[in-house]
Order: structure tokens, then sequence, then C-alpha cells
């Protein structure tokens, strides 16, 4: 008895399915315009920077001489950068600035944020007219402050000091607005679900609350950070031994005894923007989160 074997029926049919690729979208008009608008809006930013950044490599003279070149003719060269370095003490300045800097950053976390859980979530006497104070405090022009901080800073003995010029910075009405609003948006039930399990407000507030609010502290750290390190006229006011200057104030002052050196300004200009610059490539994806958090509902 003879026995066929037969092959099984082949398919065409394909038993992984691909994923269909995705259309894009036709470019609306509005996007359009949004585009163009940003774009300008770089190039306006870029020409300055790229003009600074051409004149910090030129020569005294090449930077004086009229008309403008992009490219001089006698080549680029670093002996702006140099001079800066030899007639100042940029070590020493650059320190200052990230110390007190990073100090401000940290003792600012500190406050704000237990300030801003407090103004969310305990409920305590006064705590709508604190709410007031603060939003109205952020109408306050900062150089109004200027002379009665300087007066408690003599009284403290505080001058040519880092405290001096630490403390006065610490207080950001602006960031206790953002933090409390965010800390708003943080749903209740998490904390109620601690409570019952005997946590306390001081673990809720370390072991539930800022393990998510990690991404407006980074962006309130880098925001705090830049104020910080660009402020100018606090250091300026309260500081007069060379050796406590901050970086900004430092290389104004060699603008100052040495007149107006165009490849030399350009050259301390890029100095001081350059730790900025480098903040922001590396923690530009925090910025841009920061600033799309600050926009939740009800900020």
């Amino acid at each position: 008895m003879a026995t066929t074997l037969t092959a099984p029926a082949r398919t065409s049919r394909r038993t992984a399915v691909e994923p269909s690729r995705k259309r894009r979208k036709p470019l609306s008009p509005a996007r359009i315009i949004a585009t163009v608008i940003v774009a300008v809006l770089a190039v306006t930013w870029l020409v300055p920077f790229a003009w600074a950044t051409i004149t910090a490599f030129k020569s005294e003279t090449e930077a004086a001489a009229a008309p403008i070149t992009l490219v001089p003719k006698s080549g680029f060269t670093f002996d702006a950068f140099a001079k800066v370095l030899q007639q100042g003490n940029i070590p020493q300045w650059t320190w200052n600035s990230l110390f007190t800097s990073a100090a401000v950053t940290a003792v600012t976390l500190v406050i704000s944020a237990l300030a801003a859980y407090a103004l969310s979530r305990i409920d305590f006497k006064g705590r709508k007219v604190l709410m007031t104070v603060i939003v109205a405090s952020l109408i306050v022009p900062p150089p109004v402050l200027i002379i009665p901080l300087f007066y408690q800073m003599v009284s403290f003995h505080m001058i040519d000091t880092y405290w001096g010029i630490i403390l006065p910075q610490v207080i950001a009405p602006a960031m206790v607005f953002v933090l409390k609003k965010f800390f708003d948006q943080i749903p209740r039930e998490l904390e109620d679900a601690a409570l019952v399990d005997g946590a306390g407000r001081i673990r809720i507030f370390l072991q539930v609350v800022l393990p998510l609010s990690r991404p407006i502290l980074a962006a309130v750290a880098i925001f705090v950070f830049i104020g910080a390190w660009n402020n100018f006229l606090w250091p300026f006011i309260v500081t007069n031994d060379s050796a406590m200057l901050t970086l900004p104030v430092g290389l104004q002052t060699i603008k100052s005894a040495y007149g107006i050196q165009y490849a030399q300004n350009m050259a301390s200009a890029l100095l001081a923007a350059l730790p900025l610059i480098l903040v922001f490539l590396f923690f530009q994806r925090q910025i841009i989160k920061g600033i799309s958090t600050t926009g939740l509902a009800g900020t």
C-alpha cells in the first residue's frame, strides 16, 4: 500500500506584519510662519555672537580698523585671550563664580522647595497672605533692595566674604511660585498612602515628592545657576578685594583699567560666557523640559 506525502501548502502571506510608516503631515501656514520667526530670531542672536567671536581672535589693530573685515589680513591670533589672562586673576575669579553660583543654587533649591511644599500641602494660618506677598514681591525691582542689603552685610561684617555674595541671592520668590504650582499637580493620593504607612511630612517630602519633582528641580537649579553666574551688580557692590571678585566683575575691572580694547573686550566676554554655553550644551534637555514644565496649567 503506497502512501503519498504532500508538502505543506505555501502561503504568500507574511507572518510578521511590518509597521506602517507614518506619513509626514504637510506643513501648515502657521507652522511655516513660526519656523521663519524662530529662524530670524536665531540669526539675530547668532550674528552678534559670531561677530564677537571673530573680533576676539583679531589683533587690536585689526579689531579697531575700518571698514570691518571678517577675516583679518594678518590672520587670527590668541593675543587678546593671552593678555586678558595675564592682566587678571582669571583662575581665582572663575573659582569664586563657580563656588558662589553653586552655593546659591543649592541653598535656593532647599529654601524654595521647602517653602513651596508648605504652601502647597500644609494648611496653616496666613498661607494665602504669605502667597500673596510672594507673588507681589515678583514685581519689586532687585536694585531697590541693594541699599538695605548692603547695610545688612556691613552690620554682619560680611563685606568681601563668600557669605556676603551668596546670602542675598538665595531668596527667589519666582522659584517658590513655580515649585508650588508644580507640587499642586502631584496627586495627593500618593501622600495619603504614605501617611497610612506611617510616614511623616519630612519623609514624604524627601521620598515621595522630591523624586517626582526631579525635572522641575533640575530646571530651577539651572535657571538659578545661570542667574547667579551672570549677576554683576551685587558682587560688584559687596566686594572690594580683588581676590574675592567674581568673573564678570573681575573682567570689568580689566576693561576699566586698560581702556577700550575691542579684541580684549570680546575675549573677556567669551571667557565669561563659556561656562554658561557648556551648561546649555550638557543640560539643554533639562532646560527645554523646565521651560515646558513651568508652563503647566495654573502657573
